[in-house]
C-alpha cells in the first residue's frame, strides 16, 4: 500500500515538474522568435548594403575607365593641335623669310628703274626689269595672303590648345569682325554668316546677333569657310528669332594690338 502511494506521489511530482518546464519554455518562445526575427532583419540589411556597395564599386570602376579614356583622347587632341600649330608657325616663319627676300628684290629693282635714265640700260633691259618687278609684286601679294592665312590658322590652333588646357575658354575674335546673317534655319537652329576665314573667323568662336542695337541671340561658329561660316544658336541666349540681315559681332573681341 505504501509503495502504491509512493508511486502516485512520484507520478504527481513528475507531472508537476513537466508542467512547470512547459510553462517556462512557453514564456521563452516569443523572446526567441523576436531574437530570430531581429537577426534575420539585420542579416537582410547587411545583404542589401553589400549589394549597394558592390553596385557603387562597379559604377565607380566604370566611371574611372571612362575618365581615363576621355583624358587620353583629350591629350591626343591637344598633342595634335600643338603639332599643327608648330607646323603653321614654321611655315609662317619660312614665308616671312621669303617675303623679306622678295621685298629686298623689289626695292632693288625699283631703285634700278628709278635711276635707269642715268644708266646705259637698253629699253629691252628696262622692260625686263619692269616685268620682273611686277612678277615680284605678285609673289609678294601671294605670300602676304598665305602668311595671313597661316596666322589665322595659328591663332585658331592656339585657341584650341588654350581651351583644351583650360587656360582660356573664351576664343577671342578680331574686334573688327562684323557681318550679317545670310540664311536662317529655325528647324535646326543654325545660321549662315557672311564672314569666314579671310575675315578672321575662328572655329568655336562666339558672336552676338543684334537687331537695331538690341541683342537677339548668341551663336557659336562651327564650320569656317573662305568667306562665310555656319553657326549654331547657343541655348539660353535666344532672346528672339534671328532673321536674315541681323548684324553679328564678336562676343569676346581680342584687345587691340
Amino acid at each position: 500500500m505504501l509503495l502504491r502511494i509512493s508511486l502516485i506521489v512520484a507520478i504527481i511530482a513528475a507531472l508537476a515538474a513537466g508542467t512547470l518546464s512547459y510553462f517556462a519554455v512557453t514564456e521563452k518562445i516569443p523572446a526567441l522568435a523576436k531574437q530570430r526575427d531581429d537577426e534575420k532583419e539585420v542579416k537582410l540589411a547587411k545583404i542589401e548594403e553589400l549589394r549597394k556597395t558592390t553596385a557603387t564599386l562597379a559604377k565607380t570602376k566604370n566611371d574611372l575607365t571612362q575618365t581615363r579614356q576621355t583624358l587620353a583622347e583629350t591629350q591626343s587632341e591637344r598633342d595634335k593641335a600643338l603639332a599643327e600649330r608648330e607646323k603653321a608657325v614654321a611655315r609662317a616663319d619660312d614665308l616671312s623669310g621669303k617675303l623679306a627676300k622678295l621685298t629686298q628684290e623689289r626695292n632693288d629693282i625699283k631703285n634700278q628703274l628709278d635711276t635707269y635714265k642715268s644708266t646705259d640700260l637698253t629699253p629691252e633691259q628696262i622692260v625686263m626689269l619692269n616685268k620682273n618687278l611686277k612678277e615680284t609684286l605678285v609673289k609678294i601679294d601671294v605670300l602676304n595672303g598665305e602668311i595671313k592665312s597661316l596666322i589665322r590658322a595659328r591663332d585658331g590652333l592656339q585657341a584650341k590648345v588654350d581651351k583644351i588646357e583650360g587656360r582660356n575658354t573664351d576664343i577671342l575674335l578680331p574686334a573688327g569682325l562684323k557681318g550679317k546673317i545670310m540664311v536662317v534655319d529655325p528647324k535646326w537652329d543654325f545660321v549662315v554668316l557672311n564672314v569666314g576665314e579671310e575675315q578672321g573667323a575662328i572655329q568655336d568662336g562666339e558672336m552676338l546677333v543684334s537687331r537695331e542695337g538690341k541683342l537677339v541671340a548668341k551663336v557659336i561658329l562651327r564650320s569656317i569657310q573662305k568667306d562665310r561660316s555656319i553657326a549654331n544658336l547657343v541655348p539660353g541666349w535666344k532672346l528672339g528669332e534671328p532673321i536674315e540681315g541681323d548684324a553679328v559681332s564678336p562676343a569676346h573681341p581680342a584687345p587691340a594690338s
